[in-house]
Parts: structure tokens; C-alpha cells; sequence
């Protein structure tokens, strides 16, 4: 009788947590607003840095979001006479670049289309 009761409790067990698991996936995104409150740095601060990086640039577009897990402010940076953008990631903890990616216009199109279905 033992053994079926600790097989019962084991498998309830496992049951709660896949359950529990499933509800974790299906939480709303978080919103730019609460992704502010956990930033370090400021937004100022980072499109500073930002700009640091692609003289001659400004901004097109900025966020703040999560990605790969990190906090990151995402800028969108155009310069004038260039084609496509320069992206880069700035983190929103420790103010470091963590990524530069020039995208061209194509590349920039394909961004943009998959974003409007998220």
C-alpha cells in the first residue's frame, strides 16, 4: 500500500508541475512600462551610447525589451545617404553595446513583417 501511495503522490506531483509550467508560458508579456522599472540604466543614457557608435546617425526607433533573456534597449539607427539601418542593442542593466547589425532595407522589411505577426 505504501509504494501505491508514494507512485500516486509522485505522479500528482508531476502532473502540478507540468501544469504549472503550461500557465508560466502562457503569461502576458510584459509591458514597456514594467521593462522600465527593471532598467539601470536610463533610456537617455543608452541612445547616448547608441548614437556613440554610428556617428552622423539618429534614432528612427527605440524599445526596451527582452531578449535572449537580457534587458536590452533596441535602437533602429539611420544615417543619411546610407542604405538600410544600423540596430543596436544596448543593456539596460549595465549599459553595455551587446550587439551592432547593419540591416538593409530588405532585411529591415522581413523584421518588420514578422513583428506584425507577434
Amino acid at each position: 500500500m505504501r509504494y501505491a501511495t508514494r507512485i500516486t503522490i509522485a505522479t500528482l506531483a508531476a502532473s502540478v508541475a507540468i501544469a504549472g509550467s503550461a500557465a508560466a508560458q502562457k503569461t502576458k508579456p510584459e509591458t514597456q512600462a514594467q521593462l522600465m522599472r527593471q532598467a539601470k540604466i536610463s533610456k537617455a543614457v543608452a541612445t547616448k551610447t547608441a548614437l556613440s557608435k554610428v556617428p552622423g546617425g539618429k534614432v528612427k526607433s527605440s524599445e526596451i525589451e527582452r531578449e535572449n533573456g537580457k534587458l536590452i534597449y533596441s535602437f533602429d539607427i539611420k544615417v543619411a545617404g546610407k542604405t538600410g539601418i544600423e540596430e543596436i542593442n544596448v543593456d539596460a542593466i549595465t549599459g553595455e553595446v551587446v550587439a551592432h547589425e547593419h540591416e538593409t532595407p530588405k532585411a529591415e522589411k522581413k523584421e518588420a513583417t514578422l513583428e506584425k505577426k507577434k
